[in-house]
């Protein structure tokens, strides 16, 4: 959760450069799942959050978009999978109520439950790279019997030796990450058959390599996303590794003029869920906030502000 803090003290608003990564904001896969969920002729209701952005919520519910949580509270006939995508066993229980299924599964989602089952039916122990409790990682495991989840080093500590690991990952993981784990798992089980299957998806290599970039030129990055959403996070993290001041907001009301001072070079980059419109506001308010003419001693007013 993004939390509060006061703003206060002086700001510089000196002009300074914005750059935008090479690569950031929406993806195609939540692009698709968005325009189906407008689209329907009939009452839909999407089972979870489509996507882990507010603003895009927002937009859906404005247009009579039904969101719900629990199969059970569902009262139209048309039940939408969010983009993260969902078990067999959860569609099971979905259809068992009479109701109708439309998929708004990301492709590349898809892809991983794919990637998934093919390990398993190769005799392979499914170890999936990714946050235990995250929708899209309870959608790769539900119709499992067994399975491991890692994220950290000490979670393959408390890996058991199998004879043979099939190793996929949560789509918005860092391949950096992905790779270290998998190495980890070969260097402590030399004796075990370890088959990675790449599951990262091409939108969240790009935006990581393009936010790498990025940060390593700026004096403050901007991320853009919603509070909730992971591959934002990430992008926050690996941010953080080549610039000190890096902020996380969910639309331009977030910015706050003293996290500018003395900024030469200010690098905007977004999740994968975070709507074009929102980015060009950020932008906007950069710009104009990078053009103030103030004298020299001026304080401006105190305001709260969200910082990540």
């Amino acid at each position: 959760m993004v939390t509060m803090k006061r703003c206060s003290g002086q700001a510089t608003p000196d002009k300074f450069k914005i750059l935008r990564a090479t690569h950031l904001g929406m993806c195609f896969g939540v692009r698709d799942a968005i325009n189906l969920a407008l689209n329907q002729s009939e009452p839909v209701t999407i089972l979870g959050d489509l996507v882990h952005n507010e603003t895009v919520l927002q937009q859906l519910r404005s247009q009579g978009v039904k969101i719900q949580h629990q199969v059970a509270d569902i009262a139209t006939p048309n039940v939408m999978i969010t983009a993260h995508g969902a078990s067999e066993r959860a569609l099971d229980r979905i259809r068992e109520r009479g109701l109708k299924v439309l998929e708004a599964t990301c492709p590349l989602v898809h892809y991983a439950h794919r990637a998934v089952a093919n390990l398993v039916r190769a005799g392979f122990h499914p170890v999936i790279i990714g946050k235990r409790d995250h929708v899209e990682v309870r959608g790769l495991t539900e119709d499992l019997l067994e399975y491991d989840v890692v994220l950290t080093e000490d979670d393959v500590a408390r890996l058991r030796e199998r004879a043979r690991f099939g190793i996929a990952a949560q789509t918005t993981q860092p391949i950096e990450r992905v790779r270290h784990l998998v190495a980890l798992i070969q260097t402590r089980f030399p004796a075990s058959q370890v088959r990675f299957h790449d599951t990262v998806c091409q939108p969240t290599k790009q935006r990581q390599s393009a936010a790498v970039e990025l940060a390593q030129q700026s004096d403050v990055v901007i991320v853009i996303g919603g509070a909730h959403s992971n591959n934002t996070r990430e992008l926050v993290a690996t941010c953080a590794q080549y610039c000190p001041r890096v902020h996380h907001v969910q639309n331009a009301r977030d910015l706050c003029p003293a996290w500018f001072a003395a900024a030469q070079t200010v690098g905007m980059t977004a999740g994968t869920s975070t709507p074009d419109r929102v980015i060009d506001e950020v932008e906007a308010w950069l710009r104009e906030f990078a053009q103030i003419e103030v004298e020299p001693q001026t304080n401006l007013a105190v305001q709260e502000c969200k910082a990540a």
